[in-house]
């Protein structure tokens, strides 16, 4: 049994090839069905954002899951195999399992630390439980990736500071004025990145926005997802005698606010401090309206510095995220090994039980007379008994799991505590178990031999 990432990414893969072969969230519930029916697939997760389409399976065997992988992704997005494959990119094993953990925490993402990817892992893999596509291995893995993710967001400062420009304004906005729920809020500029500053300031809590822009019907397109108001480009003047932060983002090829023009808004203002940020390119305010009293401007240079130096903030956290990512996969790689002693640590509790309930029944036929607390005392008491008897050898299999021969010492414990047909049987039930959940007609091999660390 093997894990294995097949897939593209934003570093594999350039943006027209990445929007082209997406799998639309509406579609994931059906591909990750789809995928699951292939052969030598036993569980799989599928991620597909606009920066990755990426499949995570357990499979029989590496080399036949990485065939039939790329063969569905050819299939489902009706492109020819080879034309694909050069933009898939496919890892094995903890190879597999450090890129889902990097994925997850934000580490490989075009921004670093960045959170929205929790979230969309989260809900991948909620699809997948609820298709039934995910079972023993992947359940513990995901659940693994998202709690550490979350770990990693709250004990270090990886996603703590601003690495957008446009977020940057918002922090600079909130140094300035700290809370902006109650500050009005003035966008110059409905283009992209007019849009993206008005839903950083939404984000951070501004309620009061006004969009003004040259074509009106675009302010109000933009206004109204935030639940703000539009106004023409007439009436900036007014609006800004009123604002307490102005974003300005136009597409002008010259200077569209002039000291002149700011000087008049400022002495109807009468001494209110106004925060303005230019990001355009090329600017939209002449540089000399920073010398004017209660004027704080910043353009996009001034930004950028705050962007590196929060960039290599989140850089020296992440060296730290990586030590916690090793001890991470270790800590799952080690409940792998575990796994192929279960059916012979439940074989062992199973035979154990056995005896003390023969015993039991010997007892009550040679003590007829016994009260019912009488025999739940003994019942107890014997019991307890066998668990204690087991602590050491249940110890001891845990760690043959983690032995370099670890196939013929846990053959000969078996052979030693003469169990053989008892883990037989659970390995029988626990490959049962885990076929019911399994759309596939194969069956995996019983646990004792069948799982090896990824």
């Amino acid at each position: 049994m093997d894990l294995l990432k097949v897939g593209f990414d934003y570093k594999s893969a350039p943006l027209e090839i990445r929007e082209r072969y997406v799998i639309s969230e509406d579609k994931l519930d059906q591909a990750m069905v789809q995928l699951k029916r292939q052969k030598s697939i036993l569980e799989d997760v599928i991620i597909s954002t606009c920066n990755r389409t990426e499949v995570f399976a357990v499979v029989d065997q590496a080399h036949t899951g990485r065939y039939y992988i790329k063969q569905f992704l050819a299939d489902w997005f009706q492109v020819d195999l080879s034309f694909l494959s050069s933009y898939l990119r496919i890892a094995e094993g903890d190879e597999a399992v450090d890129h889902l953990f990097r994925v997850t925490t934000g580490l490989d993402s075009i921004v670093l630390g960045e959170t929205q990817i929790i979230g969309q892992m989260k809900a991948a893999f909620s699809t997948a439980q609820k298709q039934q596509t995910t079972g023993t291995i992947f359940n513990e893995l995901f659940k693994r990736a998202v709690t550490f993710a979350k770990k990693v967001h709250k004990d270090t400062t990886i996603g703590q500071q601003a690495v957008s420009v446009s977020y940057a304004a918002v922090e600079l906005a909130r140094k300035i004025f700290g809370d902006l729920q109650k500050r009005h809020v003035v966008i110059h500029g409905a283009g992209e990145m007019g849009e993206l500053a008005a839903k950083n300031m939404h984000g951070s809590g501004a309620s009061d926005i006004t969009v003004v822009n040259r074509t009106f019907a675009k302010a109000e397109s933009l206004a109204q997802t935030f639940q703000g108001q539009a106004k023409p480009i007439e009436q900036l003047q007014e609006q800004l005698q009123n604002a307490d932060i102005l974003i300005s983002s136009t597409a002008s090829d010259s200077v569209v606010l002039t000291r002149d023009f700011m000087e008049t808004v400022q002495r109807k203002r009468k001494g209110r401090p106004l925060f303005m940020v230019d990001i355009a390119v090329p600017r939209d305010m002449d540089p000399k309206i920073g010398e004017l009293d209660d004027v704080f401007l910043y353009d996009i240079d001034d930004l950028q510095h705050v962007v590196d130096e929060n960039l290599a903030s989140r850089k020296a956290a992440a060296e730290g995220v990586e030590t916690m990512l090793d001890d991470e996969i270790a800590a799952f790689n080690e409940w792998v090994q575990t796994l192929g002693v279960v059916p012979v640590i439940s074989g062992l509790r199973k035979k154990a039980l056995a005896i003390q309930t023969e015993t039991m029944k010997s007892i009550e036929r040679k003590m007829p007379d016994l009260t019912e607390r009488e025999k739940k005392v003994l019942n107890k008491h014997t019991k307890s008994i066998i668990n204690q008897l087991l602590k050491q050898p249940v110890t001891q299999a845990k760690e043959l799991a983690a032995a370099d021969r670890k196939e013929e010492a846990l053959q000969q414990f078996i052979a030693t505590f003469g169990i053989e047909d008892e883990v037989n049987e659970e390995s029988e039930r626990q490959a049962e178990k885990y076929s019911s959940t399994n759309l596939n007609e194969h069956t995996p091999s019983p646990a004792t031999n069948s799982l090896s660390s990824p």
